[in-house]
């Protein structure tokens, strides 16, 4: 048997079923039977495979070279790891003033990685997300990114850029920590392989990802931070590790693990996740905030309302006077004198910690056995494959990233 139930044929393939038939068309043999049946049971496919495919080659002997078209459901997701390729095409396309449409990105992603395929209404959604906008252009439609993402990536970029020693652009002023939750399933592994082309792949993946575990964790550029690693099971096999995460959690492992094993007075950078932005008891309302709050918050402040204001008018009225929202995890970071950055929106090439993750789990990939006990073994192993090296290198290509963004934006502002 030359396939697998399931699996698109290749072109070399289809090309050999062809051949087949041809030679059971020519060679009649006895009993007999029609040649299609003969070539499925020689080949090991159905019939009716073996009819579709020499009635694309009797109308165009071409098409054999073509690949297969996926059958079934388009896949409804575009993998984040697509982000940064993304974005550095648009924004190379904007640069040039050249027009362009969802069209271009999809037959872009489909020329770099040619095993996926993308569904144009699902990549219109992901762009989105990814803070993107369809918008016009000084003469032409084009695709550009969000103003507000623009912006928090202008002041990020400014903050870290003051962060730097004039003229030592390895060395900082405050010692930069870099914190990220991320997850690891049980079945983590490779999933190609060497095998003898006869027998086949002999390794039996089990079904399903199978248990997590979550882990915490924080890099300077000297490597991990000591004692701050924290690995526990989830208790969910689906979703990734927000579901898992709650303030509470956040809040005691970064009293107890983190701010105890950082240097003075550092600068703390996280993203934006949900649990990173609880807001303090002494910061003012925001939109999200309960219609009740927002009244009392500005009650307080001697802005009165009518008491028959809808919560649109009273949002319309404190996104014009609020001043910028006080996030709990600031000010406790502020007691001990440290300060907090947060990463702009969509933006996980500029985070080190996500290149980290990426060789402990490829460690872990490598030397799997599908169980719990070798998952909590491997994780410590791929852990130990970071080291101070290998954090110096990916800070400083962080760097250069930075310095391109800074450059690239203003040139497009002007």
């Amino acid at each position: 048997m030359i396939s697998c139930r399931g699996k698109p044929l290749t072109p070399e393939t289809k090309k050999h079923i062809v051949s087949v038939k041809q030679y059971f068309d020519q060679n009649k043999l006895m009993p007999a039977e029609p040649s299609v049946k003969r070539t499925a049971e020689a080949i090991g496919i159905g019939v009716a495979t073996v009819k579709r495919i020499m009635a694309d080659y009797n109308r165009d002997p071409n098409l054999l070279n073509e690949p297969t078209k996926m059958r079934g459901r388009p896949v409804h997701s575009v993998s984040a790891s697509y982000q940064e390729s993304v974005r550095s095409y648009v924004r190379a396309a904007n640069n040039k003033g050249e027009h362009i449409t969802l069209a271009d990105i999809r037959d872009f992603l489909k020329k770099e990685y040619a095993d996926e395929s993308f569904h144009k209404a699902t990549l219109a959604r992901t762009l989105n997300r990814w803070g993107f906008e369809f918008g016009k252009g000084v003469r032409s439609q084009h695709l550009k990114e969000k103003d507000h993402v623009v912006a928090a990536r202008q002041r990020y970029l400014r903050e870290m850029r003051s962060n730097r020693v004039p003229g030592n652009n390895a060395a900082t002023i405050r010692p930069e920590v870099y914190l990220d939750e991320s997850y690891v399933n049980k079945n983590h592994s490779n999933d190609f392989i060497w095998y003898y082309g006869e027998d086949g792949p002999w390794v039996q993946k089990p079904t399903g990802k199978g248990e997590r575990l979550i882990i915490i964790n924080a890099i300077t550029a000297s490597g991990w931070i000591p004692g701050s690693k924290l690995v526990f099971k989830s208790t969910r096999k689906t979703g990734d590790y927000h579901g898992q995460m709650n303030w509470d959690l956040f809040k005691k492992w970064f009293t107890e693990m983190l701010l105890p094993n950082i240097p003075e007075h550092s600068l703390i950078i996280m993203d934006n996740a949900s649990y990173h932005n609880i807001l303090s008891e002494h910061s003012p309302p925001t939109p999200k905030s309960s219609k009740k709050k927002i009244k009392e918050w500005l009650e307080q402040n001697k802005i009165y309302c009518r008491d028959d204001c809808l919560k649109p008018e009273l949002v319309e009225i404190l996104t014009k006077i609020a001043p910028e929202p006080i996030y709990a995890v600031d000010e406790i970071a502020a007691s001990f004198g440290h300060k907090v950055l947060r990463t702009p929106p969509y933006h996980p090439e500029l985070q080190p910690i996500e290149t980290c993750w990426g060789v402990a789990k490829n460690h872990i990939a490598r030397n799997c056995d599908f169980t719990v006990n070798n998952l909590i073994k491997q994780l410590d192993g791929g852990f130990n494959k970071v080291t101070a090296k290998t954090c110096a290198k990916i800070i400083a290509k962080i760097r250069k990233i930075e310095d391109e963004f800074w450059a690239t934006d203003i040139k497009m502002d002007m």
